[in-house]
């Protein structure tokens, strides 16, 4: 996620910039784009846990918290990536690359939010839901970005469980427990996470190769990839399914589960297809298979939330 900034040469002090320029790079730092995609896993999840409309000052405070929370764990990123962002197209235009925010500064912002974070998530929500969103974080910074992000080609297999914990936290925001269903929805986005990156990493494989972090479409042929793409589609489809016994949805759940998962098969195996055909980067036309795939997740989880409302 990129905010667009006043462009500051090496030779402009980054305190020159106007007070706007500071708020929006801090803003940028945070990824926006990020924390609304976690939100929309959030806010369901408490829809699915309360059988119908959840406490509303309860959702407010939950969602406050967790994007701060979220907040927090991407500052952190961006200041520990700066280097890796520096040497990509995709992200030199960030605020650490251009050197507008220092990364000290960097630093205390993410740790003022995510203390802000265990906060409002321990005194009005509960503690529980705040030890699972700490718990995201420290795993998304410690063992994703510092450890498997430059050293794993299954890096964001393992490390994508920090922004599985989004259903976690809201279910458990409104019961105070962990059930079935948030586990299923927490496996939703597990298994949805390598397809979603690695569709991606396919469109900016050079940048990830020139930034030398080992992406899969990096180190391993696109076939092999797409191949691997499609089992965890397949995966991903058939568990979003069990969402139906075990939470007792009506038939919206399963129906939209069932066709947005089918469209997100077939775009997984036209992707394979293509590569099979020798297809590479952007001829692979990834990027339909990574727009497609935030529709789905946004479309499953609204289908979750609004089922008890009908039913």
């Amino acid at each position: 996620m990129q905010v667009e900034t006043t462009p500051l040469t090496a030779s402009t002090p980054a305190e020159a910039a106007t007070w706007v320029d500071v708020v929006k790079a801090y803003v940028a730092l945070t990824k926006p784009r990020i924390i609304e995609l976690l939100l929309v896993t959030t806010a369901p999840a408490m829809f699915l846990a309360a059988g119908g409309v959840p406490n509303l000052m309860l959702v407010l405070w939950t969602l406050v918290a967790g994007t701060l929370a979220a907040g927090s764990a991407n500052v952190f990123n961006c200041v520990l990536d700066r280097d890796i962002d520096e040497k990509m197209r995709r992200t030199r235009r960030r605020p650490m690359p251009r050197h507008q925010v220092q990364p000290l500064h960097g630093t205390m912002f993410g740790i003022v939010l995510g203390v802000a974070a265990t906060l409002l998530f321990g005194f009005f929500v509960n503690w529980l839901s705040a030890f699972l969103a700490l718990a995201a974080n420290a795993f998304y910074v410690l063992v994703y970005t510092m450890w498997l992000k430059r050293n794993m080609s299954q890096n964001i297999v393992w490390g994508g469980i920090a922004g599985c914990f989004p259903p976690l936290i809201g279910w458990t925001a409104v019961t105070g427990s962990i059930g079935l269903p948030p586990l299923i929805l927490f496996l939703i986005v597990f298994l949805w996470t390598p397809p979603h990156t690695w569709a991606l990493a396919f469109r900016y494989r050079e940048d990830y190769a020139n930034a030398g972090v080992p992406m899969l479409p990096v180190v391993m042929s696109a076939p092999r990839v797409a191949l691997r793409i499609l089992i965890y589609s397949v995966l991903m489809v058939a568990v979003s399914l069990t969402l139906w016994p075990a939470a007792g949805t009506g038939w919206l759940y399963p129906a939209v589960a069932g066709l947005s998962g089918a469209v997100f098969l077939v775009e997984a195996v036209n992707l394979l297809r293509r590569a099979r055909a020798g297809a590479t980067d952007a001829a692979l036309k990834p990027m339909r298979l990574f727009h497609w795939s935030n529709s789905y997740l946004a479309l499953v989880f609204l289908a979750a939330a609004i089922d008890p409302l009908i039913f």
